[in-house]
């Protein structure tokens, strides 16, 4: 693989996941979110866009990987997961920040979270170096999986 060929790859990579997560930030904390009961360990707001940045950056070098390895089924499958997770972590801030539908975004993330594992292990049998990329996301998820199930439970009518 030449290396002009990855950082074209990875630049297109990093567009279209940056592109994704741009989707996704128009839905943002408001009045509504503010009134919410918030779990014990919410992190401050501003841990949010810093994190998910890093973490846009670190998926998309993951997805670049897979990509520049040769066109097989396996390889169209990691990439086909990677793309049906992109859709559904932008579907998460619609369905909580936009819809407010704290139940629904929950739902939605354990679907985000299953197509990320899944992922990573498509990932891993093609390039070991993508799948580890892969495993701050995984983590984060478990956070915001504790997070998002925490605000339904303090939140829902009893």
């Amino acid at each position: 693989m030449h290396i002009h060929h990855f950082a074209l790859v990875a630049l297109i990579s990093l567009a279209i996941t940056l592109g994704v997560a741009t989707t996704g930030s128009v839905f943002r904390p408001d009045s509504w979110y503010a009134g919410l009961q918030k779990p014990r360990g919410t992190p401050p707001p501003w841990v949010f866009p810093v994190v998910w940045t890093l973490l846009y950056i670190l998926m998309a070098f993951a997805a670049a990987l897979v990509y520049v390895h040769p066109e097989s089924p396996l390889r169209l499958a990691g990439l086909t997961l990677y793309g049906l997770q992109l859709l559904s972590n932008a579907l998460w801030s619609w369905l909580f920040f936009g819809r407010h539908q704290i139940l629904g975004a929950l739902l939605d993330l354990v679907l985000l979270l299953v197509l990320v594992l899944g992922c990573a292990i498509v990932f891993a049998l093609i390039s070991p170096l993508a799948a580890w990329l892969l495993i701050p996301y995984v983590l984060w998820l478990g956070v915001a999986l504790y997070l998002n199930a925490a605000t339904y439970r303090l939140n829902s009518a009893s």
